[in-house]
């Protein structure tokens, strides 16, 4: 279904890249587009709860600033929903714990300041589980209020499919991005290492965290990519031809629905993908994970776990205490040297293909919104650091959306940026695309 077009603001139907142009060319303000997004908003959330600190005042106030500048910039206007483990120097960062409630950094983080420099107004700031680990807030998923909308980038995933903003920030060390954007219909990017700048984001795991992208289309999830990574010749359209596998993981295949795996396949079947099987390495590159990321996290978090673990969740400092207890540094370089060695036999991996297509996650969102869900189709991409998008490609019996996860080899992040557009546009002409979960 093609959105109609632009007669009004509606949140249903705008997508960033149109309200960026219609900004720029003066067919409509900033302040206009603002006010509209913060309406809904301020509906949406007494059921999502997808915001821990909305701010009205400041979106205006960049709102107003846009609209005065001549030369605009390329997210002109457009809304954004910023993860509370993002530094802003006007809105409260908490981290998604107490033990900062009403923490004020001086300075925004890197990728938030090029997204405002490039436009965006901040909305306000979405909800995290604490320190982007596992316990989680209290938003729900806006395609059924009693499931979990994943985590931890969760209130950024849940804005965006209740139409409160256009686009928002995510971070992923486990499954962060991809996962939520799965479980919410939305989506989800993981660029390659370093792609985006992290100055200003709370550390987790140095050697697997990375900025993630969040949109409600790919169109604009790679307009908002290519602008953080300063990288604008990610948007030129790639000719040629897209070489795809499938690639499904043996465990835990057995939670996929039936819905979900026939998605699967007939994506596959549409896009020409040849099934492919798992390196006999794969399975190893799980301990791996959770070996470095133990040990990284276990010192990027030392300072609340000793200083400030009475103000934490008891899921937090349960997490804390685990990590440091199997925190070992020759467990830390044996993953380092497993993912390494991963690296070099990436045609194990891909075989003759670009691009491999495989589940965001097990199964749509589990009901109950206490535990965010398995990681377990995201781990070892984001150990390896291979560029990874989440596509929103169906619904089960209940409602609720299941996505399918594009990888590309490293260095590759333009192709997959430029491929699932494409891959979108024939799944929208099937009538699929990421619709909104809730009407006002």
């Amino acid at each position: 279904m093609t959105p109609p077009p632009l007669r009004s603001i509606d949140p249903q139907w705008m997508t960033a890249t149109q309200i960026s142009h219609a900004v720029q060319s003066g067919a409509i303000t900033a302040r206009a587009v603002t006010e509209v997004f913060l309406d809904r908003a301020s509906q949406m959330e007494p059921e999502i709860a997808a915001f821990a600190h909305l701010a009205p005042e400041v979106a205006r106030a960049a709102a107003d600033r846009i609209d005065a500048q001549p030369h605009k910039g390329p997210l002109a206007g457009v809304p954004l929903g910023i993860k509370d483990v993002f530094d802003t120097a006007d809105i409260p960062t908490a981290y998604g714990s107490a033990a900062y409630a009403g923490h004020q950094p001086r300075a925004d983080a890197s990728a938030v300041h090029l997204a405002r420099r490039a436009g965006a107004v901040a909305l306000g700031k979405t909800v995290t589980t604490e320190f982007a680990t596992m316990s989680p807030g209290p938003t729900r998923n806006p395609h059924h209020l009693a499931h979990t909308p994943g985590g931890s980038s969760s209130g950024s995933a849940a804005a965006l499919a209740a139409g409160s903003c256009l686009l928002a920030f995510g971070t992923q060390t486990s499954g962060s991005t991809i996962r939520p954007a799965a479980y919410c219909g939305v989506v989800g990017v993981k660029l390659g290492p370093r792609r985006i700048d992290r100055t200003g984001v709370k550390p987790l795991a140095e050697s697997l965290d990375v900025v993630g992208i969040m949109a409600r289309n790919t169109s604009d999830a790679a307009l908002f990519a290519a602008t953080c990574a300063r990288r604008p010749d990610w948007l030129i359209p790639i000719d040629n031809r897209v070489r795809y596998a499938l690639f499904l993981p043996d465990q835990p295949r057995e939670t996929i629905c039936d819905r979900y795996a026939a998605a699967l396949e007939d994506t596959a079947s549409t896009l020409g993908a040849v099934p492919h099987k798992q390196p006999g390495w794969w399975a190893d590159l799980g301990a791996a994970q959770e070996a470095v990321f133990a040990w990284e996290a276990s010192a990027a978090l030392a300072y609340e776990r000793d200083r400030l673990s009475d103000q934490l969740t008891p899921i937090t400092r349960d997490f804390t205490a685990r990590h440091q207890k199997i925190a070992n540094a020759q467990a830390y370089q044996d993953g380092l040297i497993r993912r390494d060695q991963a690296l070099e036999d990436l045609e194990a991996l891909f075989g003759t293909a670009d691009l491999l297509l495989t589940p965001s996650a097990p199964s749509a969102a589990p009901e109950g919104i206490r535990s965010t869900g398995p990681a377990d189709y995201n781990i070892r991409w984001t150990l390896l650091g291979l560029p990874s998008l989440s596509l929103p490609i169906g619904f089960d019996r209940n409602g609720l959306p299941f996505g399918m996860q594009l990888v590309a080899r490293p260095g590759q992040d333009h192709l997959l940026l430029q491929a699932a557009i494409r891959i979108e546009t024939e799944l929208t002409a099937k009538g699929l695309r990421p619709a909104l979960a809730l009407q006002s």
